[in-house]
């Protein structure tokens, strides 16, 4: 009997804290990070990296609906078509090349808004490097499709309004 009561309470604890992290509250603000923090983000990104993971991806700033990324790449990783939002990129460090237009190669669905695809056919090739800044507006193909070593990216989704 004492088991029964013991495997009840411990399923009745578990579904609590589902419940609660269903209904968790959005991640607290972050609106300043310095420039130590994001070399402390560059090299937690280095280590957090698995072998054939073409980007590791960490926070540098949020709040809802925005968030500033930092983008680690080190591979080709796929290309990708945000329909409701545009994306700006700030390279942080590296150089590599952009794909933007054209049409997804392989085309998936990632989600409700998103698609996912092998590459770009067509499209504009620029080189990108440290400094640079890209503007990619909504609805638009986009892909790194070289990489030059490392290429560390801010990026920031912002929703387009459509």
């Amino acid at each position: 009997m004492r088991h029964i009561a013991i495997l009840i309470t411990l399923l009745a604890a578990a579904a609590a804290s589902q419940s609660m992290a269903q209904t968790a509250a959005p991640p607290a603000p972050k609106t300043f990070s310095s420039s130590s923090d994001v070399m402390d983000l560059i090299a937690k990104a280095k280590t957090d990296k698995k072998d054939g993971q073409p980007t590791v991806v960490e926070t540098i700033l949020q709040s809802a609906p925005y968030r500033a990324n930092l983008e680690y790449r080190t591979l080709v990783g796929p290309a990708a078509v945000h329909e409701k939002e545009a994306e700006l990129f700030y390279v942080i460090d590296g150089k590599g090349t952009m794909v933007t237009g054209g049409k997804l190669a392989g085309e998936t669905r990632t989600n409700a808004e998103n698609l996912s695809g092998t590459g770009i056919e067509g499209g504009t090739i620029k080189a990108v490097a440290k400094g640079d800044f890209m503007l990619v507006p909504h609805n638009t193909p986009h892909w790194f499709s070289a990489i030059d070593g490392t290429l560390i990216l801010m990026s920031v989704h912002i929703p387009s309004g459509k």
